[in-house]
């Protein structure tokens, strides 16, 4: 008899910011029950913060609507960000040249989990 685990995910891809900052957040979080991570992400002064809160609140309402997981159990099982596609732009420079800017995206994904009770 094979025991499933029920999980709640919500992801966010091509987020306009690099997963380096947005890891750093994440690895504050990870592993957290869930009201404890908003509570710490809501108080980071990081870029990634105010993404990160509103992809955590998507993935709890998902667990709660979706997947009938209660609130007070779910904790972060899983929380990582992965490289997007590189936009390319370029800046002129010094001497009728041109620099490179690559603009980074991320894709972000949260995996709740209840505790087992």
């Amino acid at each position: 008899m094979e025991q499933t685990i029920k999980e709640a995910r919500a992801e966010l891809k091509y987020a306009r910011i690099s997963a380096r900052k947005v890891k750093i957040v994440a690895d504050l979080v990870r592993g957290k029950k869930v009201d404890e991570a908003l509570a710490i992400i809501k108080f980071t002064p990081k870029a990634s913060s105010e993404i990160l809160e509103k992809l955590l609140k998507s993935a709890i309402a998902n667990a709660e609507n979706n997947h009938d997981m209660t609130h007070g159990n779910l904790y972060i099982a899983e929380i990582y960000a992965n490289q997007g596609p590189t936009l390319k732009r370029i800046r002129p420079a010094a001497k009728g040249s041109a620099v490179r800017i690559r603009k980074r995206t991320s894709h972000i994904t949260i995996v709740l989990r209840e505790y087992d009770k």
